[in-house]
């Protein structure tokens, strides 16, 4: 017995679930690359991207995936022999550093942990002992934050960020993006990894099939040109805030599952806790991957996987893109009734937790 026909509630991280309005926008005959509107589009989606990126820098866009950004910021910025300092937070930013050897970058990890959070004076002590008012570059992956939380690349001093279109951008996968700043800018006029495909240089000539070297992936940018006016519709601090208090209502509810012993936060500081995943423990003896199971065959809620080192500890509930508070609680409540289903010993009432602190924030 199942009750899972309907709707599907996508609840991994990434692809996200893609707008009806974004879906309509791609549904529509191509046109003349070469043509004003295609160009007048381009112009769009870079200003507005960098408001999004909060930056004065300058933003380019690939036809790939997040690790074509990662590869296009390291191949544009970097040289053969030159030294990258990785910030081990988890499996995507050791596996930046992997792409970075593969090219040739010497790499040193610095060591952390998947439950916390980049220790600042950590890298602050690390620069230090290198070189004091240190030169390095600081280059950021916001694939699975931007558009979720507050980031101000410029302010912050980042100097380059990469995004991708399938999480908080409210996109089907496909498209990446760089955001260079002038020091990346600066960096990239003798860098030595550069080549054709990902060059800045030639992305930033005159000619407008250059700017994706080649045929522009035109139904995904038409989409993109939908998604981002959605969200700049709303505001990006009301985006923010919608993020938050979402995710806030998922960790009410996590917060009294683990009142019954069996599930855990995987990141061990409340402050820490981001506003677009959650991650989720099972202790050891109860399988994250037959709950997750539940939930997709018996209630038709996909639930993303553990990932490296988590893989058969936890599961992970997404709470960013085009998200709201009906499709949170429906899936907290197909999780909650899973916990239920297998016997995982839980405390009760998380979903009325949730819902208890929504009220709270959303008063009539």
């Amino acid at each position: 017995m199942t009750v899972r026909n309907g709707r599907d509630f996508l609840a991994i991280p990434g692809p996200t679930v893609v707008p009806d309005a974004v879906l309509r926008a791609m549904h529509r005959p191509a046109i003349d690359i070469y043509a004003g509107p295609l160009t007048a589009l381009t112009d769009s989606l870079l200003a507005d991207l960098r408001t999004v990126f909060r930056t004065a820098g300058r933003v380019y866009i690939y036809a790939a995936n997040g690790h074509g950004a990662w590869e296009a910021a390291l191949a544009n910025c970097l040289s053969r022999g030159d030294r990258a300092l990785v910030l081990e937070s988890g499996r995507f930013a050791t596996a930046w550093g992997d792409m970075a050897r593969a090219l040739g970058i010497e790499v040193e990890v610095l060591p952390g942990s998947w439950r916390r959070a980049v220790d600042p004076d950590a890298v602050e002590a690390r620069l230090r002992a290198d070189a004091a008012g240190h030169p390095a570059l600081l280059m950021v992956d916001a694939v699975a934050s931007l558009a979720t939380m507050p980031f101000e690349m410029d302010e912050w001093g980042v100097d380059a960020a990469v995004g991708g279109s399938q999480k908080g951008l409210m996109m089907a996968p496909g498209l990446s993006f760089v955001a260079a700043g002038s020091r990346a800018l600066a960096a990239h006029r003798s860098a030595g990894l550069r080549t054709p495909y990902w060059d800045w240089t030639a992305r930033d000539g005159e000619a407008h099939y250059m700017k994706y070297c080649g045929t522009p992936p035109e139904h995904l940018l038409f989409g993109l040109r939908a998604a981002l006016d959605m969200i700049l519709a709303e505001g990006m601090d009301a985006v923010f805030r919608r993020h938050r208090l979402l995710a806030e209502a998922v960790r009410r509810a996590v917060a009294v599952w683990a009142e019954g012993g069996a599930p855990s936060f995987n990141v061990e500081d409340p402050a820490q806790r981001a506003d677009s995943v959650t991650t989720v423990r099972l202790a050891e003896g109860h399988d994250p991957e037959a709950l997750r199971r539940y939930c997709d065959e018996r209630c038709h809620v996909a639930l993303g996987f553990g990932i490296g080192a988590l893989g058969d500890r936890t599961f992970r509930i997404t709470h960013m893109g085009h998200v709201n508070a009906p499709m949170v609680l429906g899936v907290l409540g197909a999780v909650e009734m899973g916990l239920a289903a297998l016997d995982i010993p839980h405390g009760r009432g998380g979903v009325q937790a949730a819902i208890d602190g929504l009220a709270r924030a959303v008063p009539a």
